[in-house]
């Protein structure tokens, strides 16, 4: 009885290992003829490093493109406080920036209406080697836009702009000094690495939250001190 159960199992054996052997043997004939099931190429790496300089659109003073507003973008409409306008403008220390710059001139050089501001735009129609194309990176506005033109602005209005421009420590550049001119553009002149963007547009938030000061406040632009820091800067840009 013994002796059959160890023939029996003897034989079980024998039969389970050939059946194995005709799975994998039949297995690897068929990996062998259907592509792509024989071996799995192992999954790819997600890319989690920044992309190479070049590799993203940027506008003429490096921030990157959108091609869009208000959708996966960095670009949304925020409300210019105090001043019932509104603008497309690249969210974070470029919004800071800009719109501090469109309260200033809306408060102090001339009150402008909604037509008289505009912001984000599409690359389509933009000349990508101007600074007009930092409108489509969402680090520019256009202030009165029709008035692009030299000498748009009467001489005192010009004389409060540049105390604008100097209140933000050249980080800020006026289209009036370009070649061609366009006075109706004030753009980031500092792209995105530079500490100097972050660095003003936390002065201005913190001016901001304290009452009495950020834009708005009184500001003698006459003063001597405010003039020569001006004209300074007026000569640095135009130089350039």
């Amino acid at each position: 009885m013994h002796n059959d159960m160890r023939g029996n199992t003897n034989g079980m054996a024998r039969r389970t290992v050939l059946t194995h052997a005709g799975v994998i043997a039949a297995a690897a004939a068929v990996s062998s003829s259907v592509p792509g099931v024989a071996a799995a190429a192992p999954a790819a790496t997600p890319r989690t490093e920044p992309a190479a300089p070049g590799e993203v659109p940027t506008s003429a003073n490096g921030w990157p493109l959108e091609r869009e507003a208000n959708h996966v973008s960095t670009v949304w409409t925020r409300t210019v406080p105090g001043t019932g306008l509104s603008v497309d403008i690249r969210v974070g220390d470029a919004a800071a920036i800009l719109i501090h710059v469109v309260r200033r001139f809306h408060y102090e050089v001339e009150q402008l209406p909604r037509v008289d501001l505009a912001g984000w735009r599409p690359i389509d129609g933009l000349d990508e080697k101007l600074p007009e194309s930092n409108l489509a990176s969402g680090t520019a506005v256009r202030i009165r836009p029709g008035a692009a033109a030299k000498g748009g602005l009467f001489p005192l209005q010009e004389i409060v702009l540049r105390d604008i421009l100097a209140d933000c420590a050249g980080v800020v550049r006026w289209g009036g000094d370009d070649s061609p001119v366009d006075e109706s553009l004030f753009y980031l002149d500092r792209g995105p690495a530079d500490p100097q963007v972050r660095e003003l547009a936390d002065r201005l938030r913190t001016a901001e939250a304290i009452p009495g000061q950020g834009a708005g406040k009184a500001v003698d632009v006459m003063g001597r001190s405010r003039r020569e820091r001006a004209r300074r800067l007026a000569e640095e840009q135009r130089a350039r």
